[in-house]
């Protein structure tokens, strides 16, 4: 067996194993993800080919998260994940590790340190659509701000990823909301492997997500729609369930450290592999 970095081409592959276990990753994923940390994806490689991956993405000197954490289903029960999550988490060093794991793993996590935070739940389903005046494309000037909102939401910044993620591409766009000259919030939408998912979402009240979930429901076209709400944000999961969608599934965020503190914007989730 041999524990190595993955490289950026063999990422889209992983996704697709992603894919397989039911994530539904979105169709551009692999470039966003690989800029936010690209010596913080891992693989195991075993009789020539690549049969478990994880990644470890640091996002500031402080904190770290990780995610796609997956092993083929034929290499399981011998060992060979667990090399690799211990290989890969020594590349965060002293930082803080966050993850959102599958809640019946819980037990496994805090065998390596790792202590409950919260809950996210992901909200699922068909969107309203409308336009809001306001609420337009994101600029190129709009991207420190975005970053610095979604990092007074969520307790830490993740600029390299959302440097890149926030860039409009294909399959996925950013909407901002602007009030007075300046942003009041944003959401970023993608096209997925089924639906569309949106992530991150950051508002300083209800009206400006609200707004921005319609919008985003304009873009989805009557497609079913997914949404990760945490816990600290309340007034997006009554909304989420006001508008009929469905909780579909939750997962439990763990952090290895201290664990970074919210703020009072309204947010959800970017993906639940970086965070």
């Amino acid at each position: 067996m041999k524990l190595r970095s993955m490289t950026a081409e063999e990422l889209p592959a992983v996704l697709d194993w992603a894919a397989d276990e039911g994530w539904n990753p979105g169709l551009d994923d692999a470039v966003s993800f690989h800029a936010a940390d690209p010596e913080g994806f891992f693989v195991a490689e075993a009789e020539g080919r690549i049969v478990a991956a994880i990644s470890v993405v640091n996002h500031t000197d402080d904190v770290a998260f990780l995610g796609l954490y997956l092993c083929r289903p034929d290499w399981r029960g011998r060992g060979i994940g667990y090399a690799l999550w211990t290989h890969a988490l020594d590349h965060a060093g002293a930082r803080t590790v966050g993850l959102d794991g599958v809640e019946a793993q819980q037990d496994n996590y805090r065998k390596s340190g790792f202590a409950l935070a919260g809950r996210t739940v992901r909200y699922a389903g068909v969107l309203p659509g409308r336009a809001h005046p306001g609420i337009g494309p994101v600029l190129k000037d709009d991207i420190g701000t975005l970053i610095a909102m979604e990092a007074e939401a969520t307790g830490y910044e993740k600029r390299a990823f959302l440097a890149a993620w926030t860039r409009d591409c294909e399959t996925r766009r950013t909407l901002v909301c602007r009030a007075a000259g300046e942003i009041a919030g944003f959401a970023t939408i993608r096209a997925c492997r089924e639906g569309w998912k949106i992530g991150p979402l950051v508002a300083g009240d209800g009206a400006v997500a609200a707004a921005l979930i319609e919008t985003c429901g304009s873009v989805a076209h009557g497609a079913p729609a997914m949404i990760d709400v945490p816990g600290t944000s309340p007034w997006l999961a009554g909304h989420c369930t006001g508008l009929g969608l469905s909780p579909v599934f939750g997962t439990a965020r763990m952090y290895r450290g201290p664990a970074p503190q919210p703020g009072p914007l309204i947010s959800a989730v970017a993906t639940l592999e970086l965070g």
